[in-house]
């Protein structure tokens, strides 16, 4: 089985510790036997970036905004079981009746 491995890179000097710490407990618990890391890196100027075995899955400068737990667990399924089912997580397509 292949492993991943999640870094998300936060701006110290906003505070974002405490949010990317709960996010990497989200994407554990969700995928606690596919991933080997979480890793948080302290960064500068504004950064919230999540990258996935080095490809970057969610920017918060690119976005104008933080990501929802529910859309980082997205993010990542998608690249690692694009058929896994979140569950809760999950997407729900309103299609207009």
């Amino acid at each position: 089985m292949i492993q991943h491995h999640i870094e998300i890179t936060y701006c110290t000097q906003c505070r974002w510790l405490l949010r990317a710490a709960w996010l990497t407990q989200e994407l554990l618990t969700t995928f606690e036997q596919d991933l080997t890391s979480v890793s948080l890196r302290p960064g500068r100027n504004g950064i919230f970036d999540i990258t996935l075995n080095g490809q970057l899955l969610f920017s918060r400068k690119e976005a104008g905004r933080f990501p929802e737990a529910k859309e980082v667990k997205q993010l990542v399924r998608d690249c690692i079981d694009p058929h896994r089912d979140l569950g809760h997580s999950d997407k729900t397509s309103s299609t207009p009746t």
